[in-house]
């Protein structure tokens, strides 16, 4: 049975609407991890210590798309809740057309950049030119890269949230098979991994673009836009949260990568890029979660539905704590099969990795309230309230505990910075949602 924006959401309802969400955001992280494996196992340690080197630089060319897909599908969700359909398709309309120019101009200027880019980060002769090599291939993908950002949240929004499961798990197969074809049988090192990973961004990106250009079943379809700057402006200002989360983020990885050159070497940044890959997983859950529910959340405040506001913030809340206690626990567990599978061929770095990985792990514990709490003033079209969470978050509360802390517990400091980062954006979020209670009536 189709589940639609305008439904009343009881638990089984409200997970099998965001399940798909979930489940997309899940299998994007995987590509990243499927890259790590096969770049650390076959490859080296070097170029996978090379490749996490450079991989924040290049993810902080491509947070526009997240941006335009959150702060759109608020927008366009708030619109369909007030019955102004046509206004909706033509707002997602500017913003695909939109979104493939800028993609291609940031493409340009960051081949350009790269080399100079990746030395100012302090890498070293001999990562240097692997950074250039795998980075140049992945700039080629960068329109597909923001395409598919924007389609995670446009298929909700446009009720069609398994279309889009669909073209991810495709995207998926189609990179982690590349990956054993290129890298693990024709031996192609990091070259091999970054043309599978641009072969199945180019699935997820452009295949939703065909399938709304042409007449379909659901909310939404590609056609003729004219330029609307205030509605634009809206858009910008919804996602800005999404904007500053990611850019942060990859500005705090490269902070990591040099406090980490600074007290454990290439070792270090190895670890840290195990921890990202699994971390990016666990934390996709909790993503996927609140891009399946916002268009919801932005549907029912166009519709003025103060009730079932309520609801939903109080069903997802306990949805969510029940999975940061799961999630802590499965990492524990899987902390030393996962260490031994990414670099078990060195045992001091598998030790390294295995304690890092025991202490990241609570992070989960704190992660879901500051990412669901983001999300939803996003939905409400609140860009300012979710935009300030993500910036603590993100930036803020890591980049003071991974400067301080690393002086007290040397490198288990750079360790413990996430747990305690997660932990402070977690109280803030909760005095948001109680300050901004009366306003929005949920």
């Amino acid at each position: 049975m189709r589940i639609r924006l305008s439904d009343h959401f009881n638990y089984r309802r409200l997970l099998r609407f965001a399940l798909p969400s979930i489940a997309m955001m899940v299998f994007t992280s995987v590509y990243g991890v499927v890259d790590g494996f096969f770049i650390s196992n076959y490859v080296g340690k070097t170029p996978f210590a090379a490749v996490n080197f450079i991989i924040p630089f290049l993810m902080l060319l491509g947070p526009i798309g997240f941006m335009l897909g959150a702060g759109g599908s608020a927008l366009i969700g708030k619109y369909l809740g007030e019955g102004k359909s046509e206004a909706a398709n033509a707002l997602f309309s500017m913003l695909i057309y939109l979104t493939v120019a800028v993609a291609v101009l940031i493409a340009a200027v960051g081949i350009w950049i790269l080399e100079p880019a990746a030395k100012l980060l302090g890498a070293d002769a001999t990562m240097l030119p692997i950074c250039v090599r795998y980075g140049r291939i992945l700039l080629l993908g960068m329109p597909a890269l923001m395409l598919q950002f924007e389609f995670h949240s446009f298929f909700v929004t446009a009720e069609k949230p398994q279309m889009g499961l669909y073209v991810t798990v495709a995207a998926g197969c189609m990179n982690m098979l590349l990956d054993w074809l290129l890298v693990g049988i024709l031996r192609l090192d990091v070259e091999g991994a970054a043309l599978a990973t641009v072969a199945s961004q180019a699935v997820g990106g452009i295949v939703p673009l065909f399938y709304f250009l042409r007449p379909n079943p659901s909310l939404l379809r590609i056609g003729k836009a004219r330029f609307d700057g205030k509605a634009l402006r809206k858009v910008l200002g919804n996602g800005s949260s999404e904007f500053v989360s990611n850019v942060s983020m990859s500005v705090v990885s490269m902070l990591y990568n040099a406090q980490l050159m600074k007290y454990a070497g290439e070792n270090g940044v190895s670890a840290y890029g195990v921890l990202m890959y699994v971390c990016f997983v666990f934390i996709s859950i909790f993503v996927g979660y609140s891009v399946g529910t916002a268009p919801i959340v932005s549907y029912h405040f166009g519709a003025q539905n103060t009730q079932e506001l309520r609801s939903l913030r109080h069903k997802s809340l306990w949805i969510l704590c029940v999975c940061s206690v799961l999630m802590v626990l499965t990492a524990q567990m899987l902390a030393k099969p996962l260490a031994r599978l990414y670099v078990g061929n060195d045992p001091e770095l598998v030790k390294m990795t295995l304690r890092a990985f025991r202490i990241f792990g609570f992070s989960f514990l704190f992660a879901a309230i500051p990412i669901f709490g983001s999300s939803f003033f996003t939905a409400l079209n609140d860009g300012k309230t979710s935009a300030l969470i993500s910036f603590l978050r993100t930036l803020v509360f890591q980049v003071g505990a991974v400067l301080l802390l690393p002086l007290a517990f040397g490198l288990d400091g750079i360790w413990y910075s996430l747990v305690v980062a997660e932990l402070a954006a977690s109280l803030v979020t909760w005095a948001f949602w109680r300050t901004k209670q009366s306003k929005y009536q949920y």
